[in-house]
């Protein structure tokens, strides 16, 4: 009985120090930033914005491109890895509609202080909002994968006049489980970014647009959040793509997609 004892002692020590250990390193399981400041990209300026928590970020602002001006803007988030640099396509794509494109950087990305937590993601998108609101014209939101979850947060508490979720997870805990099933991922999280229930709590005109081949954030999860939308919703399933295909950043269906939701807001 000692023997069995001592045995199941040894088992628990270890589970107990597999759960710490995911405890305390679990942030670097969900984001993957990018830490090196990049070179500032053609057609952008840099413009800082300022946290309530007293951080300086630095992020990149793209004028409309064209003879098109909507006189909206739109706030940028990206997801869990890379920086603002990897979103150019994107930002040219989007002012190339006509908008005025703020790509956000999270404390601890493209060389700004700090580390990354849910809470600090969202203070980082109110700063964003801030700025954006000081050039007095309405805002979109656009969101990639994690970023899609911290904009849905930001639209909770500021609503945009319109919002755009690419590969958006129903929340961590979700995400999370596809890729870790035997781990108790939901007690343990940290971060949870709730984001189909928050979605319901979203009356704006909103677009989900996911991949049928995402490994990362299955289809089935992003088709989720569309369903508890409170809002009116339009999706764009694109077949064939994967989480990170060029397709997702700024392939043709997205901008289209895009463009049809901006072309039907008053």
């Amino acid at each position: 009985m000692a023997l069995v004892a001592r045995g199941f002692l040894a088992v628990l020590m270890v589970l107990i120090l597999i759960v710490l250990l995911i405890w305390s390193l679990q942030r670097r399981l969900i984001y993957f930033p990018d830490r090196s400041t990049p070179a500032l990209a053609s057609g952008a300026s840099a413009v800082t914005l300022r946290t309530d928590d007293g951080l300086r970020l630095s992020a990149w602002l793209i004028p409309p491109m064209g003879t098109e001006d909507r006189r909206l803007s739109v706030l940028v988030a990206h997801g869990n890895a890379g920086d603002r640099e990897g979103r150019m396509p994107l930002g040219r794509a989007l002012a190339s509609l006509g908008l005025t494109v703020l790509l956000l950087d999270y404390r601890g990305y493209g060389g700004n202080p700090g580390g990354p937590s849910e809470r600090g993601l969202a203070l980082d998108a109110d700063a964003a909002r801030d700025h954006l609101d000081t050039l007095g014209q309405p805002v979109v939101y656009f969101g990639e994968s994690l970023g899609a979850a911290v904009v849905t947060a930001l639209a909770v508490r500021r609503p945009p006049a319109a919002l755009v979720l690419r590969s958006p997870f129903r929340s961590l805990a979700a995400a999370g489980k596809v890729h870790y099933p035997l781990l108790p991922v939901g007690p343990l999280l940290r971060d949870r970014y709730p984001v189909e229930t928050q979605i319901a709590q979203v009356r704006v005109p909103t677009l989900i647009v996911w991949g049928t081949a995402d490994t990362v954030v299955p289809g089935e999860q992003s088709a989720a959040v569309a369903a508890a939308a409170g809002g009116p919703v339009r999706t764009l399933a694109i077949a064939g793509a994967g989480h990170n295909d060029r397709a997702m950043l700024d392939g043709p269906e997205l901008i289209a997609a895009v463009r049809a939701l901006l072309d039907d807001l008053p």
